[in-house]
């Protein structure tokens, strides 16, 4: 079986053992389950909505995804018999494959052991595979989560124009071939105060880590 259907082996700060895979219509209850066992501020954080519990139609969105724009990888605990998911990260590119919105969770008691950055890396990986120029998310202004991880990795981050409340960050990835020739990337509106030209910044050799697509770390 191929890595990318079986996933990957990682290592947490703490040593623990994860499962990195790609995510599944099977993992539906699986992601309900990690979403509803989130805190009320991470689950804020993640979706910019006080839910408690994700709607059939969202649980089928976040988990029966089109591969043709969307990328999502589940992070499960290897040492645990039921394979417990605690984080999960997706991207949703736009039809021309330009860009991408993306969006990483982490449950609550895995925040800050280095597993999202390691989701990062997944994600960004499957980007540059895909040829997509940057990477974008939207995050509430005060989910310090996301400032901790998107700092050391040289995110570019602004005010949402459309939300005070919100934030905007942004990641150019390493230009292919076709983009060094100087072609320019159409952009979301919201983010042309970035600069959209597709010139790579060296960021991605060093460790990385929808509107509902802010995060918890």
């Amino acid at each position: 079986m191929d890595a990318r259907t079986a996933g990957w082996k990682e290592t947490l700060r703490d040593g623990t053992q994860v499962l990195v895979r790609p995510i599944s219509a099977e993992d539906r209850e699986r992601e309900r389950a990690f979403i509803e066992n989130m805190s009320p501020v991470s689950r804020r954080f993640r979706f910019l909505d006080t839910m408690k519990s994700p709607s059939a139609a969202l649980l089928t969105q976040l988990t029966d995804i089109d591969p043709a724009t969307d990328v999502a990888f589940v992070a499960l605990l290897a040492r645990s018999s039921s394979a417990t998911e605690i984080g999960v990260a997706r991207f949703s590119a736009r039809a021309d494959g330009s860009g991408c919105e993306f969006a990483i969770a982490v449950g609550d008691a895995w925040q800050r052991k280095g597993l999202g950055t390691l989701l990062m890396h997944r994600l960004i990986q499957a980007a540059q595979e895909r040829g997509i120029a940057a990477m974008h998310a939207i995050s509430a202004s005060d989910n310090e989560g996301m400032r901790r991880l998107a700092e050391p990795l040289g995110l570019l981050r602004m005010r949402d124009p459309e939300d005070d409340a919100q934030v905007v960050y942004r990641i150019a990835l390493p230009s292919m071939p076709a983009r060094e020739a100087g072609h320019t990337v159409p952009s979301d509106p919201r983010l042309s105060n970035f600069g959209v030209a597709c010139r790579a910044e060296p960021l991605l050799g060093k460790a990385h880590a929808t509107r509902s697509a802010a995060f918890s770390r």
